[in-house]
Order: C-alpha cells, then structure tokens, then sequence
C-alpha cells in the first residue's frame, strides 16, 4: 500500500508540474495574468481523464459564474469585505442550486481571486479571467492524459491477491468465535463486524480502482492481453465480493440453534480451516484435496436434507435450518475459492 501511495503521489507531483509549467507559459505568450490560470491547472488534476474531462466540463460554466459575481459586487462596492462575502457566498448558492458541485472549489477561488486585480475594464477582466480558466483546464486535461497515464492494473492484482488472504483471515475469525461454542449465547460480535466491515471497505477501494481503470480504458485502449487480464480482474473481484456476501450469511446465522454434536462441529470447523488456510496460502490449493472436501461437505449437505424432508411430522419450523444454511454457504465459498485459484494456478503456469 505505501509503494502504491509513493507512486501514485509521485505522478501527481510530476503532472501538477508539468500542468502549472505549460499553463503559466501559454498564459505568458498571450500576455494575460497566469495566477488564475495555474490554480485551476492545480485542483483540477484528477485520478484518471475521464474524471478530468466530466469535472472540466463543469468546472468552466462554475468558474464564469465565480468570475461574473466577482465582477458584479466589486461594481458594486469596490474592493471591500462585503464584496469578497457576496462573492463567495453567491458562487456557493448558484453553484449548488445549479448541481455545479465539481466546480465549487475553482469557481470560488476564482471569484475571490479576481476582486484583488480587478480595477477597471470589468467585462475585458471577465473574459480574460474566463479565458484563463479555460486554459488550465484543458492543460490539465491533456497532461493528465499523455504524461504518465495512470495505469492501476498491477495495484488491483495485487490487492485481489490481499483480499483473498483478508477472506481467509476473517473466515478463521468467524469460526474461532463460533464454531468451537456453538450453544454460547453472546459472541464476540464486535471482532466479527469490525473484520467483516473492514473487508468491506477494502473490496469497495479496489472496486474503485476497477473504476478508474474501466474508465481510462475510454482513452488509453487496452490491447488484447492487457483486456483479459482487466477482465479477469474483474471476475476475481466480482467472486470475491460474492466470499463475502456468503460470510455475511453466516455471520447471521443462529449457531446456538445447532443440534450438530461436538464431533460433527469439530469436522466442520476442520473444513472451515482448510479453506481458510488455501485462501492464505494459495500455494497450499490442492484442487483433488480440495474436490474431497466439497464431496465430504455436499454428503452432509443432502443426507441432512433428506432427514428433513423425510421427519414430516419434527418441530422444525422451517426448512433453512441453521445446519443447512451452514451447509449451503461453505458450498457456495468453496465453489468459488476453487474458481480463483484454478485461474491463479492457470496463470502461473502460463507465466512460467
């Protein structure tokens, strides 16, 4: 994570030179006042194109907004206090009611900016204060798309490869918790959920770089290798995210319904490890071990179901017990843990 932040800072660095160099040059060839110019060039370098190009397009409507109320108040008041309130304070409103949001940040700094220079010439300062806008924009628009295109492809693999060691992680804690006190009344629910969400919000970051990835595809065409693997990445994710919904499962699961004995729990828990240990260590993914246990765990499975469905006449209220839906969720995590891994072995072979 701290060589991913070096990197990605390092090339923001250099952009944002790069963006400010051009920018006050252009503006120095014109002959117009850069210092507009240049902090837009810095506050609109974004995380990839697309979002340079969609926030430039709002930004520069915010921005002439931000330069008319500068214009507008210093007619009215001069350079004064109330005249750097009304201008600020109505760029917000207008910029708001017209879901200009993007813009906020620029189109104020704009207009605040302006009432220190602005002394004559209101509708000749207008347009250059426009123009100069315009032109940091689209300099950081093209720096950011041809100087050091952002390429996250390397990050999501290797956080797909943290992720599935995460999953593990939290299936262990889960079964540590449970498994082994299956009538305990209270759990450690807070341990449970704290993993479980911080998962969560390790899957949504790398779904956003999935994102920006998907988008910078829009301007950096993918060749035919570079979208299979974009593709497999996305499935990787995808069979991740649905690990964790079958977590969530069990997480809500009534344990201390369990009618298994301390035996049967104690193979369960087994199984549980196992997985567990495969998502840590993919090295130690054994697809015929691993075809053994999803055998041991379908048996279960049905043999279990059949009792249900022969025991009419059992106080079972339903037939989502919680042994079946055990049953089913570890079905359901062992199926797509052997997805994953057969595609990583696939891949290593290949690389080799």
């Amino acid at each position: 994570m701290n060589r991913f932040r070096i990197k990605f800072i390092g090339s923001r660095v250099v952009k944002t030179g790069v963006a400010v160099f051009l920018t006050s040059l252009i503006c120095q060839l014109i002959g117009w006042p850069a210092v507009f110019a240049v902090i837009t060039a810095i506050v609109t370098i974004e995380p990839t194109v697309s979002d340079s190009i969609k926030k430039g397009i709002v930004r520069l409507p915010a921005s002439a907004i931000g330069s008319a109320y500068a214009v507008f108040f210093i007619f009215l008041f001069g350079n004064s206090p109330i005249t750097y309130t009304a201008a600020a304070v109505f760029t917000i409103i207008t910029c708001f009611k017209l879901k200009l949001r993007d813009g906020l940040l620029v189109a104020t700094l704009t207009s605040v900016a302006m009432i220190e220079v602005i002394h004559s010439n209101f509708l000749i300062s207008f347009f250059i204060r426009l123009g100069t806008t315009s032109i940091g924009l689209l300099v950081s628009t093209f720096v950011n798309m041809f100087v050091l295109p952002p390429n996250y492809s390397s990050k999501i693999m290797s956080n797909i490869h943290s992720l599935l060691r995460a999953t593990g992680e939290e299936l262990e804690v889960l079964t540590n918790e449970i498994f082994p006190n299956k009538h305990k009344q209270e759990k450690n629910e807070l341990l449970i959920k704290q993993t479980f969400a911080k998962l969560k919000r390790e899957l949504d970051q790398t779904d956003m770089l999935v994102r920006f990835q998907k988008e910078e595809a829009r301007y950096h065409r993918f060749n035919d290798e570079q979208k299979k693997l974009f593709e497999d990445e996305q499935e990787k994710i995808a069979a991740l995210r649905l690990i964790h919904y079958h977590i969530g499962n069990l997480i809500n699961t009534p344990f201390t319904e369990i009618t298994w004995s301390n035996q049967e729990c104690h193979a369960l828990t087994k199984s549980v490890y196992t997985i567990a240990d495969t998502m840590k260590y993919p090295d130690h993914f054994s697809l015929e071990k691993h075809r053994e246990q999803i055998t041991s765990l379908m048996e279960q499975f049905w043999l279990l179901k059949r009792e249900l469905a022969t025991n009419e006449t059992s106080n079972t209220s339903t037939f989502f017990t919680a042994e079946i839906i055990i049953l089913y969720e570890l079905l359901s995590i062992y199926n797509l843990v052997e997805e994953l891994l057969v595609d990583f072995k696939t891949e290593e072979a290949l690389r080799e």
